[in-house]
């Protein structure tokens, strides 16, 4: 399993929300890390502008290439055209986004950068994270939804092709 970190606008996030967060896409130069995504792959939505965390989602299926327009970039023609099914786990409002400085402390993938620089390990559209980091951030999401870190897990989501029941191991 990866875990990813998707980096793009708050109107970006909203227009995924508007869509049920049915899809993530990635821009034309991560081919390969959009490769790389499988289904039970975890991911990350992290606001720029906002410099917060928005929720996150499973992987449900292989990537595929789409360039109907879906999300805006400030770059002219770019469509984020690798784009792979995803199931939402947590999402926030956008008064309950969790702002990235808050966790900084917490996370091993800022340490690459200095102290005052953290916001350099935010930049570009896709980073590959620690568990460790995922799963922090993915806390303090849930912790912001209200939900309670003793809650019981939700059942593993449906993957593409399977049964309730089958046993398949990712």
């Amino acid at each position: 399993m990866r875990y990813w970190m998707l980096v793009s606008s708050p109107a970006n996030f909203e227009v995924s929300r508007a869509r049920g967060f049915d899809l993530a896409g990635m821009k034309s130069r991560h081919r390969k890390k959009a490769e790389a995504v499988r289904a039970g792959d975890r991911v990350l939505f992290y606001l720029t502008g906002r410099q917060a965390f928005g929720g996150s989602a499973t992987a449900t299926g292989p990537f595929f290439e789409s360039h109907e327009p879906i999300w805006s970039s400030k770059k002219d023609g770019e469509e984020y055209p690798f784009r792979f099914p995803i199931r939402p786990d947590i999402i926030l409002e956008p008064d309950q986004f969790v702002a990235a400085e808050s966790l900084l402390p917490q996370l091993e993938w800022v340490k690459k950068w200095p102290p005052a620089h953290w916001h350099l390990a935010f930049q570009g559209n896709v980073h590959q994270l620690p568990e460790h980091d995922f799963a922090t951030i993915e806390e303090a999401l849930r912790a912001a939804k209200g939900a309670s870190a003793d809650e019981p897990a939700r059942p593993a989501p449906l993957l593409v092709g399977q049964e309730r029941g089958a046993n398949t191991t990712l």
